[in-house]
């Protein structure tokens, strides 16, 4: 307390930052006493870390004169992290996520960085969603349909988030995003290879800022090569990748996936690789840049069907719902909808045709073994085509229930989200929305044994957030927010 006073008469303008160091440093003393109750063994390695953080904490005020927000983030940062070690003991610290205390900060719009993101922030990351001021994400545009005023697609993978509008043509807008990165662990972006670098936004830049950042670019084709300079969209990348070349009916037109399945698939092996990431910054303290796209993506799901040209040099086809290697292993049409069978093994293709009345198909010679049913595909099928349907799908449903032979309905949309398993599985999330009321999209997929799921804030309308992280993640003063609001540098949406 003594020293916080003659701090204040020598060095008035950063009263507020010491203050905030004396009183983390208090909180961790704290802890530290309470930790000793529990486990004595971390009580030494507690007092030096707590230590370390006050430390630092006064060089940084005597280094960089006025208070640096981004300074005093780091120690607060740390902090966090410190709690977190010591909550390893408490009884209730199963209920912490996995990303809990990890900042990322977020500069993607449309699907594959914003599905990744969302993702993160189900683990418990705070995201921080950085939009144009006025009209934000491209997919708020997009519908029908519209929720209110709210797209439906853009509520679909923004839960989580929070959202601060800049102007990034303004160089105070790129000064703020620096200082932003400077406090959280991740960045993430998906615009044109180079386009950040000539705001100054760029990975050289960041991470002369921040070197232990992890710095994730998400694009087309690539940060570099021949293709590296065209915009990435779904269907072009799903198109060039050969995606669509194996999608479609038997001997008809290629079809694009019903779902922007390059998109998602970019999505997941983003968050995968950030997670990664950070695990790696843990053991060499060091950040990192990640390029993840498109194309890469898609190319790496083909799996065995490019394994099949590579070493086989066979082409791929379309196959409809059919299997190319197996048979029968496809979707056949009842009397009201359809079901897919899979016979994957003679076994199995013996008991469809028990459960069929077809003992007959079951002995033919033509169709004994899986390579024989290959081999006279288009014969069988008409066989079991007819037979199917005869009968509605419950039905025969019903009648292949206890067979262990796999198969299910192929479900409306209306149907799989009123399916008793999907609810069971807790994927469907309301919440309530600022504008458009309740809302339901579809949740994670992911369940975890060691912590409970917590209630999902909605997605943000544009700058919903904006005073609210510059006040508390940058501690900038309520004059120089004004002043940054008046310029439209940044603007703040406010919520009714």
């Amino acid at each position: 307390v003594l020293i916080c006073a003659l701090w204040s008469i020598y060095y008035p303008s950063r009263i507020l930052p010491v203050s905030c160091i004396f009183r983390h440093s208090f909180s961790l003393a704290f802890s530290t006493i309470h930790i000793a109750k529990v486990n004595t063994n971390l009580v030494t390695s507690s007092n030096m870390w707590a230590s370390s953080v006050f430390a630092k904490g006064l060089i940084c005020n005597l280094k960089f004169g006025t208070a640096r927000p981004s300074q005093l983030l780091q120690i607060q940062n740390l902090c966090t992290s410190y709690r977190r070690l010591l909550a390893c003991t408490q009884p209730d610290a199963g209920d912490v996520k996995p990303l809990e205390g990890i900042k990322i900060l977020d500069v993607t719009r449309v699907l594959a960085g914003p599905f990744a993101t969302m993702i993160l922030g189900d683990l418990g990351a705070e995201v921080i969603k950085v939009e144009r001021p006025g009209a934000g994400d491209d997919t708020r545009a997009w519908g029908p349909p519209f929720v209110g005023s709210e797209s439906a697609y853009f509520l679909s993978v923004n839960r989580n988030k929070k959202s601060i509008a800049v102007n990034l043509k303004d160089p105070r807008g790129v000064k703020l995003i620096l200082e932003l990165a400077e406090v959280c662990d991740v960045f993430i972006e998906n615009y044109l290879p180079g386009k950040l670098a000539q705001m100054g936004l760029g990975y050289e830049d960041v991470r002369k800022v921040a070197p232990r950042l992890v710095y994730c670019s998400i694009s087309g084709y690539g940060q570099t090569g021949p293709m590296s300079h065209r915009p990435g969209y779904d269907s072009i990348a799903s198109a060039v990748s050969g995606m669509m070349h194996i999608t479609g009916p038997e001997d008809g037109e290629p079809v694009r996936p019903g779902v922007a399945m390059t998109d998602l698939a970019t999505g997941l092996y983003t968050h995968g690789a950030i997670m990664a990431a950070l695990l790696q910054r843990q053991k060499t303290g060091r950040g990192v840049h990640i390029d993840c796209n498109l194309l890469s993506s898609q190319v790496a799901c083909l799996t065995h069907i490019a394994a099949n040209y590579l070493n086989a040099g066979q082409e791929a086809r379309r196959w409809g719902t059919a299997h190319q290697s197996i048979v029968p292993y496809q979707g056949f049409k009842t009397q009201d909808g359809y079901l897919v069978v899979a016979a994957g093994n003679d076994m199995q293709f013996g008991r469809v045709c028990k459960v069929m009345n077809l003992n007959n198909i079951a002995e033919n010679p033509k169709f004994k073994t899986n390579k024989l049913r290959v081999r006279n595909r288009k014969e069988l099928l008409q066989i079991l085509s007819e037979r199917f349907s005869e009968k509605r799908t419950g039905d025969w449903l019903r009648k292949f229930e206890a067979t262990s032979v796999p198969c299910g309905p192929i479900n409306s949309i209306q149907q799989v989200c009123s399916d008793p398993q999907v609810l069971h599985n807790g994927l469907i999330l309301k919440m309530v929305h600022p504008t458009a009321g309740e809302i339901a999209v579809p949740g994670p997929a992911v369940r975890f044994s060691n912590f409970k799921s917590r209630k999902p804030t909605p997605p943000p309308l544009i700058g919903q957030h904006t005073v609210h992280v510059l006040r508390n993640t940058l501690s900038y003063s309520e004059d120089v927010i004004n002043e940054l609001l008046k310029a439209g540098t940044v603007s703040q949406n406010e919520v009714q």
